[in-house]
């Protein structure tokens, strides 16, 4: 995966930096799609020089190198997603937890948008909203 990550940002023309790096495994290896403040957080200990606008910086770099997908599920926040395979995401209205929805043929919808409009697609976001199993026994805040 390292090695992958590097050898993108180069072909782009960008530094290879230890945070840039770090910030992709974050990504890698989360389901939890977090937003830039939870991945600071989260890297604090271990780069406690490294900055907020650092985070923000590099996920833009991930996302235009292809690396990186944004989403925008409603919230105050981006989140972020290192799966760039076309899939929907569903966030809990009461939690906020985003996850991820594979197995769902969507091909043939976007197939009908392209079909029953004028407009040739360059791409596609799919949110679902409702509540998790853990928040659905919980009174609402």
């Amino acid at each position: 995966m390292e090695n992958r990550v590097t050898a993108k940002l180069r072909e782009k023309g960008f530094k290879v930096t230890p945070q840039r790096l770090a910030i992709y495994k974050v990504l890698a290896n989360s389901k939890a799609h977090p937003s830039a403040e939870m991945i600071f957080q989260q890297l604090q200990p271990y780069y406690p020089t490294m900055s907020l606008a650092t985070v923000y910086k590099t996920v833009e770099i991930l996302k235009e190198i292809g690396l990186i997908q944004v989403l925008n599920a409603g919230e105050d926040s981006f989140r972020y997603d290192a799966d760039i395979s076309m899939h929907p995401h569903i966030r809990c209205l009461q939690c906020g937890r985003v996850d991820d929805i594979h197995e769902i043929d969507i091909a043939a919808f976007i197939s009908q948008v392209a079909d029953k409009t004028s407009y040739r697609l360059a791409g596609q976001q799919f949110y679902f909203y409702g509540y998790c199993s853990t928040c659905q026994g919980k009174p609402a805040n």
